[in-house]
């Protein structure tokens, strides 16, 4: 858990991009580690592009950007285009199959494939495949513990709305227990 992590979360506007991201950059603030959040997203906002970059951190934060991430978090065909490329060797994507179909043929990264819009869909809880993609990357790279990302959707969830806390650790747990 002590190692640096550059993160970018990618999709559309309107499937939980931004919310994956804010859970994961609270996992460090839990952590008592250097944390940035920076979104990024078109002015049409849902349905649009949006992607955020996270770090987490041992030292400051010296620029907030990811240019090239050590793990990519992708729910649509342009996000992938975009960003598959600049995966740093080595690195892993989280790639939700049901939306993006194609693959990038690299050989030196770790590209981790779940249908999560399917399998949230399957599952009722159609809205949450962003943090099935969460669940995924924590198994893809154990940025954190289970008990950070837990407190960071207690955190992150409005308190107008506390059952959501359980549904989305129901998605992050299909996300980690995904078998291919």
């Amino acid at each position: 858990m002590s190692k640096n992590w550059n993160f970018v979360f990618a999709g559309f506007g309107g499937q939980g991009i931004l919310f994956s991201g804010k859970v994961t950059a609270y996992t460090g603030l839990i952590d008592s580690r250097e944390v940035s959040w920076l979104p990024s997203y078109g002015p049409e906002m849902r349905g649009g592009t949006a992607n955020c970059s996270v770090c987490l951190a041992e030292e400051p934060i010296g620029s907030p950007l990811v240019i090239n991430p050590d793990a990519l978090v992708v729910m649509n065909n342009p996000s992938y285009d975009k960003f598959i490329s600049t995966v740093v060797p080595g690195g892993v994507a989280v790639v939700d199959s049901a939306l993006v179909a194609h693959e990038s043929g690299r050989t030196d990264i770790t590209e981790v494939r779940i249908p999560a819009t399917k399998l949230a869909q399957d599952n009722g809880i159609g809205k949450l495949a962003n943090l099935i993609m969460l669940g995924a990357l924590y198994k893809a790279t154990n940025f954190t513990s289970l008990d950070s990302i837990r407190k960071a959707v207690e955190k992150c969830v409005p308190p107008t709305k506390p059952q959501l806390v359980e549904l989305n650790m129901k998605a992050i747990e299909i996300g980690v227990n995904y078998q291919a």
